[in-house]
């Protein structure tokens, strides 16, 4: 069985020759003709022809037909064209990017191909009965291949770049080598053979055509001219030819700095000043030599080569490495010397071998310094004084003449004086213009060793203008200091003491250097005791035997004949003047136990007697204790007898006592009233001239209330009688001492209905008022009801 494939009209034109291949199949697989088998032949196989002829389908990519593209057709040998087989296509994009006529096996695309998307699609084709849908033959694969055009442009995908290059650079130098690419395919035709060009930038920069590499086309290219350029490159498919695409992009290059260019100062002479107290370290001024170049090319050194400052001024880099800073090395004194010349180099620290011959990379200036005169203080001619002054010395001996002078040139007059905190006791006192040191106290190396003064000189036009400088007075020791004993001597000898036995020791001290002195002591004793002396400052008191006489042949000591001894010690140093003293030691004769301890003494006991233990005395001391907690609980309990004990009644009648806060004036208060008038009332009078301030009441006196009979017996002086008639006055004399008076009470009324019941400066008038409201008040206002008798009822009268 034979079966052809067509190819569509577009591929024949592209494939010269169709390929045909023959291939044997089994009759199992192909099914044998109805008369083979009623014949039963023998099972040789046989040569058949394939049912399906492979080869590949071509088509162009971007096809822009409104219809759908013909690709080719499929046609098998069995297809008899009455429509019994089906083509079946499967396989990439069948059904959606391709479609076949299941009867006719045309093949045609669906959507807009792109080889640079996909390139090929791998099919399969199969060929079946279409009323049993059984194979009519296997299934057979091939090829749809996407022809490329020429639809895509060269681009470089890193654009825009940046590119550095050496400012100097020879023709040729390398810059940054390019690469555009094409999608195309390059194995088919020129559509993706790139070709370079430049179009801007020229003539300093050029790019191979075929490398895309960017050379330096222009020599001498100097960076402190032109620094940035822009290069725009192009790249076009076709090799170039007329018709292709093309991509451009944007080379940013940047002309590297080199050291190419020697420092140079903008001036030949800098003029400088300083003032001559600036201190050591002092910044004068700052210096640049300029330089071109940028960056390690353009850093600087500077030195100070010649000039009579070079040891009294310094020169440094500041951190930029660009400026020279010029300092103070040595104090500076105007007067000295009033002005400096330096001769000052600047020098490129990185040099490039290769561009000596552009040198020499340094340069010089002449940098002049002008000290300028400043008012300084005083200065003394020794920094500091060291005087040694005899402690006898008179008052008014001269200790030392202090010097100073003002350093400037105007040489103005200095005035002293001491520092008050350095001599507070006033030792010492300075001459106001000469400066001699002398002393106005007498001096005590024994008080005081040492004197630290500080003496000021101060400028006399000038007060602001001050220094000071240190005076070290020792004073030295004069022998004015007799020795004495340390403390008060007093002993005590046992009457059975034998001769030769110790009974004090006794030091004596000098204040005079040296410490302790070179006294001899020498002391005469009282019998039976002889004369001692010893050049030591301790001396030892012993029982001696005088004239012959042994104390222990007598009978030895006894206190009841003498029972205190005083025994003058005489003391005296070993200097000149030689300077003595006398102290007296007593000596007590006791009576005393085997071991020496004192039992009793004829005079005040020494010390407590033997027998009185420690325990003794505490239970003494116990007993007075426990004797005065008696007594003061005693008195305690007496003075606690004799408070009287308040009853019940007496407590009742202190809570009800009322408590005024408010104190009157005193003699100021012109508004109390005088409780003496009460008592006479006849010593009462009236001042015609005077007229009522107050106002007028607007219902009658309380008086009404009052019987007359009371009133007017003129025989009662007492308070209630003569109240009464005060009342009536009152209400019958208009010039009558004020019914009323106005007093201010922070709270009158306060919290009341009533409010305030003053009838001054009321808002009412002097016509007739009801005050039958009193009798809602309640209980608390029935008296104020029956005064203005408004009561409802007759109640007996008030008084």
């Amino acid at each position: 069985m034979g079966e052809r494939f067509h190819l569509p009209a577009v591929a024949s034109t592209l494939l010269p020759v169709a390929l045909c291949i023959l291939t044997l199949l089994p009759h199992s697989i192909l099914g044998r003709p109805a008369e083979e088998e009623n014949a039963g032949s023998s099972a040789l196989l046989q040569r058949v022809k394939r049912g399906w002829v492979w080869n590949q389908f071509f088509v162009l990519e971007e096809y822009t037909g409104l219809e759908p593209l013909y690709i080719g057709k499929l046609h098998s040998d069995m297809d008899k064209g009455d429509g019994s087989i089906k083509y079946i296509l499967s396989g990439e994009g069948a059904g959606t990017t391709f479609t076949i006529d299941d009867s006719t096996g045309d093949i045609h695309a669906l959507q807009r191909l792109d080889r640079e998307v996909k390139s090929q699609y791998l099919l399969r084709a199969q060929a079946r009965n279409r009323l049993t849908d059984r194979p009519l033959e296997p299934e057979s694969q091939f090829i749809v291949k996407i022809q490329d055009i020429n639809d895509n442009e060269p681009r470089f995908l890193d654009g825009p770049y940046q590119a550095t290059v050496p400012e100097m650079s020879n023709i040729g130098t390398s810059v940054i080598q390019l690469t555009a690419t094409d999608a195309d395919d390059p194995t088919y035709g020129n559509s993706a053979r790139v070709v370079y060009s430049i179009v801007e930038g020229q003539p300093y920069f050029s790019v191979d055509a075929k490398t895309g590499v960017v050379r330096v086309s222009l020599a001498d290219m100097d960076r402190e001219t032109r620094e940035n350029y822009t290069v725009v490159i192009q790249a076009k498919d076709m090799g170039g030819q007329l018709g292709g695409l093309a991509g451009t992009t944007t080379v940013n290059v940047t002309l590297g700095d080199i050291n190419d260019n020697p420092p140079m100062f903008d001036q030949r002479l800098y003029q400088m000043s300083i003032p001559e107290a600036a201190p050591v370290g002092s910044v004068v001024g700052r210096i640049w030599a300029k330089d071109r170049d940028i960056g390690l090319n353009a850093e600087m050194v500077y030195n100070i080569i010649d000039g009579d400052g070079r040891d009294q001024f310094d020169i440094s880099t500041d951190p930029t490495n660009l400026f020279g800073i010029i300092t103070v090395k040595k104090p500076l004194n105007f007067e000295g010397k009033p002005s400096y010349t330096l001769k000052v180099e600047g020098a490129n620290t990185h040099l490039d071998p290769s561009l000596r011959h552009r040198g020499p990379f340094k340069d010089v200036t002449i940098v002049h310094v002008s000290v300028e005169d400043v008012d300084e203080p005083p200065q003394f001619e020794s920094p500091e004084y060291y005087v040694e002054l005899s402690e006898d010395a008179e008052i008014g001996t001269l200790v030392k003449t202090i010097s100073a002078r003002d350093p400037d040139a105007a040489n103005n007059t200095v005035r002293y004086s001491i520092d008050k905190s350095s001599d507070p006791e006033k030792f010492f006192y300075v001459e106001l213009t000469t400066g001699s040191l002398m002393t106005v106290r007498s001096l005590d190396r024994e008080e005081i060793g040492w004197h630290n003064i500080t003496v000021l000189a101060m400028e006399m036009n000038n007060p602001t203008k001050i220094s000071s400088v240190s005076v070290a007075v020792r004073v030295l020791d004069v022998n004015d200091n007799p020795p004495t004993l340390t403390h008060y001597l007093e002993a005590y000898v046992c009457e059975n003491a034998k001769a030769g036995q110790l009974v004090k020791t006794v030091t004596a001290v000098d204040p005079d250097e040296p410490l302790g002195g070179n006294a001899s002591t020498t002391a005469w004793l009282q019998r039976p005791l002889t004369t001692l002396t010893s050049p030591s400052e301790t001396t030892k008191v012993h029982r001696h035997v005088q004239h012959g006489v042994d104390p222990d042949a007598a009978g030895g000591w006894s206190h009841q004949d003498q029972t205190v001894f005083y025994l003058p010690i005489f003391i005296s140093d070993g200097e000149q003047p030689v300077q003595s003293s006398t102290s007296t030691l007593t000596v007590r004769v006791c009576s005393c136990d085997h071991d020496g301890n004192v039992l009793s003494c004829t005079a005040e006991a020494y010390t407590l007697p033997a027998s009185l233990s420690r325990g003794a005395l505490i239970a003494i001391l116990a007993c007075i204790f426990v004797l005065l907690v008696m007594i003061l609980l005693m008195l305690s309990l007496r003075t606690h007898r004799k408070k009287p004990f308040l009853c019940d009644e007496e407590e009742n009648v202190h809570e009800n006592i009322v408590r005024y806060d408010d104190e009157g004036g005193g003699e100021e208060d012109t508004e109390a009233f005088d409780i003496a008038a009460m008592w006479n009332p006849r010593e009462a009078h009236h001042h015609p001239g005077k007229m009522r301030q107050d106002m007028l009441p607007e219902i009658e006196s309380l008086s009404r209330y009052v019987p007359q009979a009371c009133v007017m017996g003129g025989g009662d002086s007492s308070v209630h009688g003569y109240v009464l008639a005060k009342l009536l006055d009152a209400d019958m004399d208009a010039c009558a001492p004020p019914y009323d008076s106005l007093q201010t009470y922070a709270y009158e009324g306060e919290g009341s209905v009533a409010e305030s019941l003053s009838s001054l400066q009321s808002g009412t008038s002097n016509t007739d008022h009801e005050y039958d409201y009193l009798n809602d008040w309640g209980p608390r206002f029935k008296k104020l009801a029956e005064m203005y008798g408004v009561l409802e009822t007759n109640t007996p009268q008030m008084w």
